[in-house]
């Protein structure tokens, strides 16, 4: 071999080479499985160890209707939840995407705002603004119409939910929009298609991915939400943190609370899993085009 012929790496550095993106995220994998791995560990144990071993824990709680219906309504609260978010965080995402950098920049300091700010601070003046004699039905009243009722209600803790994850919604939403190039548009217009048209036909299918990755994201945090629904909500929208939160902390039945945990936890595995076909369906065709 000359010395000018070039040398091919060897198949050990090769590997080498492979493994080195790996090594980078071990502390990270490290990280989640101490802080997540290991009390979700210890949650199912409990669940299926106390007070003895077996699913006596999982036999109660599907044979408890209240339970139930706790369940059915912890996913309702959420999808009405991440739909308001989308609803409300899309035209705003678009806003960002669409104005001048120093409007820009404003608008992202007021998303990002809320973040400085304590859930619980934001919850309790969410309590102010809905109650009966509070600022919402005064300027109804001064209005000349009838006060609502939207403290412990369903409608007031889906209003208070939403507000506190909005951002998390506007986020991915603009990271998505701000690749997307407008002249896109124009140019479907100037063809022949009516403003909305090349809205809907062009733009949103495009704008997709970033609504999925935000309501994903919106919906899995509303499913563990407690302090919100607890300020805001009543007996009739009592979400399933909050029949954890008694089990453990007010009865001290840990296999119970640790079995509602896990029911909540396997559930959301599920759906996410059976919509994921069709969001990744949605995501080719809208590469397609």
């Amino acid at each position: 071999m000359s010395a000018l012929e070039p040398t091919t790496p060897s198949a050990s550095k090769r590997a080498g080479w492979a493994w080195r993106p790996f090594a980078l995220t071990a502390p990270a994998l490290l990280l989640l499985v101490a802080v997540l791995g290991y009390p979700l560990l210890t949650i199912v144990l409990r669940s299926l160890s106390e007070p003895q071993w077996g699913a006596q824990n999982y036999v109660w709680f599907f044979g408890t209707p209240v339970n139930l219906t706790v369940l059915q309504r912890t996913f309702v609260i959420s999808a009405w939840v991440t739909a308001v978010c989308v609803i409300c965080a899309y035209p705003y995402a678009y806003l960002m995407t669409a104005v001048g950098p120093r409007v820009r920049l404003a608008l992202v300091l007021c998303v990002l705002i809320p973040f400085w700010v304590s859930g619980v601070v934001r919850t309790l003046s969410w309590v102010i603004l809905l109650q009966d004699s509070g600022v919402i039905n005064s300027l109804l009243r001064s209005a000349g119409f009838d006060g609502v009722r939207l403290i412990r209600t369903q409608t007031g803790v889906v209003i208070g939910m939403a507000q506190v994850l909005l951002p998390f919604m506007i986020l991915p939403l603009y990271s998505v929009m701000r690749g997307i190039d407008l002249r896109l548009m124009r140019a479907a217009q100037s063809l022949g298609a009516r403003p909305l048209r090349a809205f809907f036909t062009v733009y949103l299918p495009l704008s997709l991915p970033g609504v999925y990755a935000g309501a994903i994201i919106v919906f899995i945090l509303a499913l563990g939400f407690y302090i919100t629904p607890a300020l805001l909500g009543g007996p009739r929208s009592t979400m399933l943190s909050t029949l954890v939160q008694t089990q453990v902390l007010s009865l001290l039945q840990w296999g119970r609370g640790g079995a509602m945990g896990v029911v909540l936890l396997v559930t959301t595995f599920v759906l996410l899993a059976l919509a994921a076909p069709v969001m990744r369906s949605r995501h080719r065709e809208a590469g397609r085009r």
